[in-house]
């Protein structure tokens, strides 16, 4: 049997990267996926069809959510459209880097909204049909960065250390409702990304990674699939970090 046979899934912002990656995987354990995209609308449009071609019932949504009414909107959709939602993947975000002497206001508060606003919209709408069932797992993408810290990403870093703050609250809140709630913390990340970027700068951080290379989006996805299956049941306020060791 498939990990995530018959759960339905809501993955925010994934029409590239890692999200596209957690989609994909979902829908290969069984889930039925509805995700958000909110610029590549041809991404989404294709990945709705790659998702669909597993047999599973797959539906993207135009929607940012990083607006609070926006988020619980795309809530009630995907509860009408699909009955409930069993696990929810809070993964959209952006980066707006640069050393804070140079940071504007702008570019703190799109980062803020994006990365942290956006998982308290999602996550206040999405706890009502999980609240109803008395099951759920909520499933929060931070960064090493958000535990670590790094220079030039204050905005960033600040972000993700507050998904961490928030998903141990939410565990602490939800816990007795039999609804989970997970962070992860994703290290070096190899995506299109990273691909652009100077090859020696790569192999410099592969270096300095005790496994020696780059994640793949895949080992992220994995350890998402296991946070949102019941092989998790007992596991909840936590944060797994997904770095090959770049933390120890």
């Amino acid at each position: 049997m498939k990990l995530l046979e018959g759960k339905i899934a809501l993955i925010t912002g994934a029409s590239r990267g890692i999200g596209r990656g957690i989609a994909l995987k979902f829908a290969e354990q069984g889930a039925n996926v509805a995700f958000t995209y909110l610029s590549s609308v041809e991404k989404g449009q294709e990945l709705e069809k790659e998702l669909q071609a597993f047999g599973v019932k797959a539906k993207g949504y135009r929607s940012d959510a990083a607006d609070f009414k926006a988020a619980e909107e795309l809530v009630n959709a995907v509860v009408t459209d699909f009955g409930t939602i069993d696990v929810c993947v809070n993964n959209a975000g952006i980066t707006r880097d640069t050393l804070l002497m140079r940071m504007s206001e702008q570019q703190w508060d799109e980062v803020i909204n994006a990365n942290l606003k956006s998982v308290f919209n999602v996550t206040k709408a999405v706890q009502k049909p999980m609240l109803k069932q008395r099951k759920g797992s909520i499933i929060n993408m931070s960064s090493v960065v958000g535990v670590k810290g790094n220079g030039g990403q204050s905005n960033y870093a600040a972000s993700k250390a507050g998904i961490i703050g928030f998903t141990k609250s939410v565990a602490l809140e939800l816990g007795s409702r039999n609804i989970r709630c997970n962070a992860i913390a994703p290290g070096f990340i190899e995506t299109e990304m990273t691909a652009a970027l100077d090859e020696k700068v790569v192999e410099g951080w592969r270096n300095n990674i005790p496994l020696k290379r780059g994640g793949t989006v895949d080992d992220v996805a994995n350890a998402t699939i296991f946070l949102a299956s019941d092989m998790s049941a007992y596991i909840t306020g936590q944060v797994i970090n997904v770095c090959g060791g770049m933390l120890t």
